[in-house]
């Protein structure tokens, strides 16, 4: 299916939703404001000058249907880029649009539902259906065939276990997930525990074609120990073999959790872990709430040398960063959080991301603010920290005195929902 043909559907269903209550029509309109410094010694400088500016928009469109024990689920997109960047990344040679992702693709999943509409100079336009799921509910059971979303593991910041499309640490705007084109199945035990399977399939982006090799198969069990919650998880993906295992508790008004997750690749076997801290308290009448969470990425550099010979030689790490499932090039890594409450209406959340290697990191300041029931304003100041060479501070580009780094970064986002 094309996405004018989800449109089609999408209209067509306006007409069903004033008579039936088990559908439901609804979506948002975003737009935003990105603009990047870049310091001296920058190759982006050197391309684009001191700094960046872009404008984007995102309409969405979801449509469910609930039958009782049959469900379907859809959502259309039409998203719209205009600035710097979009002319940069195509500036830029293969495996550095990492940095400049632009908008989403359909290369490597199952079936293409994305269209450009232009892409040339500083416009990128395209539509694609990111939700096209049917789904069964027993008394026991779920199966659901389509595109949709599947989020696992107990990383806050960074997720190891989250092996289908994982979040850049990073992302100021998380409310939906990509969705990628499965079959995904749970089974309820009378214990309350349960078993999850997912098979995701997809094409191999250089030929086109769907392969085995490039599929990810994974079944989680997810049970309790008394009060102490456990995931067990066994996966092949991308030809590797994972398992993992999770775990969370209360503890005096605090919940730990973590995550252990270990890849058998081709050359190696690699040790993932994760754990993180929150707890919520209150502090002069405000609501806060605070996370601080560890990462050790064993897919990273042993040393604190990422020039390009050098990630050459991990190329673990190069295939995990260039599928959008890895975005960390160390192995220690800190990241703490404090979400306050200045008003119900308005969150403050200043991050910090920070590789102690290098040590380097990056601050963040995220504001979201409520400005009616249907509209919110998200927004972030971003400082990357650190020496030239280091993660955050830019790593080396393989040329002299040039580094892929960036300065201070600014977010701003008006979101219109229906």
């Amino acid at each position: 299916m094309r996405p004018s043909l989800l449109i089609l559907v999408l209209l067509l269903s306006t007409s069903v939703v004033a008579e039936d209550d088990k559908t439901e029509l609804g979506g948002h309109t975003k737009f935003a404001l990105t603009s990047q410094a870049y310091p001296d010694g920058s190759v982006f400088r050197d391309l684009v000058g001191s700094s960046t500016l872009d404008l984007s928009g995102d309409l969405r469109l979801n449509f469910k249907a609930d039958t009782g024990r049959w469900s379907f689920d859809s959502a259309y997109q039409l998203l719209a880029l205009y600035g710097d960047s979009v002319e940069l990344g195509r500036a830029l040679p293969g495996g550095t649009d990492i940095f400049f992702p632009g908008l989403p693709n359909d290369d490597r999943r199952l079936f293409d539902l994305t269209d450009d509409i232009e892409d040339d100079g500083k416009t990128a336009i395209l539509h694609r259906i990111d939700r096209l799921s049917v789904a069964y509910t027993g008394e026991k059971a779920v199966i659901r065939l389509g595109r949709q979303a599947l989020s696992w593991g107990n990383g806050l910041f960074y997720a190891p276990m989250d092996l289908v499309n994982p979040f850049d640490p990073a992302t100021v705007d998380t409310e939906y997930k990509s969705g990628d084109d499965m079959l995904y199945v749970q089974y309820l035990r009378d214990s309350g525990d349960d078993i999850q399977g997912a098979y995701v399939a997809r094409r191999n982006p250089l030929t086109g074609n769907a392969e085995s090799g490039e599929s990810t198969a994974a079944v989680k069990y997810h049970g309790f120990l008394g009060e102490t919650e456990f995931d067990l998880l066994v996966a092949e993906h991308y030809r590797d073999t994972v398992a993992g295992i999770g775990v969370g508790k209360s503890m005096g008004g605090a919940v730990l959790r973590g995550d252990l997750v270990i890849t058998e690749t081709d050359d190696d076997t690699v040790v993932q872990l994760v754990t993180n801290l929150t707890y919520s308290w209150n502090w002069f009448d405000r609501n806060m709430s605070g996370a601080i969470e560890y990462f050790f990425n064993g897919f990273g550099q042993h040393s604190n040398e990422y020039d390009p010979d050098s990630l050459a030689n991990n190329p673990d790490l190069i295939s995990r960063l260039t599928r959008g499932e890895l975005f960390s090039i160390g192995r220690h890594y800190l990241a703490g959080s404090v979400m306050i409450e200045v008003t119900p209406l308005w969150m403050l959340t200043p991050t910090v991301l920070a590789n102690v290697s290098d040590p380097s990191g990056l601050f963040q300041l995220v504001m979201n603010y409520s400005l009616s029931d249907n509209m919110t304003i998200l927004g972030s100041i971003n400082v990357p920290l650190g020496p030239k060479g280091s993660e955050f501070g830019g790593i080396d580009a393989g040329l002299p005195d040039r580094y892929l780094s960036g300065g201070a970064g600014l977010f701003a986002q008006i979101a219109l929902y229906f």
